[in-house]
């Protein structure tokens, strides 16, 4: 299995214009069902990322590992983005989603794990985050397991605009210490 500590990973802001291509391919894989932003051009793309990046309470990044782009990570302020009045926000919530990228070759079991660790303590140690809040649609297992062996914790179901509709969102925080005692935080 590989640890978040076998591999270099690099964090950068977005650079809309040069990683727009890069995103869209991403966001038509099967990995990136739940964004629901696989119809989208790549102009469309660029525009999407533009107007996080030029939003104060929100930021767009875009992670390597090993050298070789692998993810796309978004925070926001989700006492004023997003989650703003669905929720009781506490000082230091930083809102986070991530999309990891489908490997280029086979892939390596544990690399998702890692890279979300690194993710993670990214957000805390870099971004200053006292909790990182989620809110992924339920039906997608795949990331509220992933979610829960980070160390978080359900706090509600509530409906959330998403695209041309709703999606019923599991919203869930993790804090440092969830994050330190959890799979993924003791093995990174």
């Amino acid at each position: 299995m590989i640890t978040e500590a076998q591999r270099r990973t690099e964090i950068r802001p977005v650079a809309p214009a040069d990683d727009a291509p890069l995103v869209r391919r991403w966001l038509t894989g099967p990995r990136a069902a739940f964004w629901r932003m696989g119809h989208l051009e790549v102009d469309q793309v660029r525009d999407y990322l533009a107007g996080i990046v030029a939003d104060p309470d929100q930021a767009a990044w875009l992670g390597s590992v090993d050298g070789g782009p692998a993810f796309l990570a978004e925070t926001y302020d989700p006492a004023r983005v997003l989650l703003a009045g669905r929720y009781s926000a506490l000082p230091g919530d930083l809102g986070m989603h991530v999309l990891i990228a489908p490997p280029d070759g086979p892939s390596s079991h544990g690399f998702t794990g890692a890279v979300f660790a690194a993710v993670m303590r990214w957000c805390f140690d870099r971004l200053g985050a006292e909790r990182v809040v989620v809110e992924p649609d339920v039906a997608n297992t795949k990331i509220i397991a992933m979610n829960a062996r980070a160390g978080f914790r359900v706090l509600d179901e509530l409906e959330l605009p998403e695209g041309d509709g709703t999606k019923q969102a599991a919203l869930s925080a993790c804090t440092r210490a969830d994050f330190a005692s959890s799979v993924l935080g003791r093995n990174s």
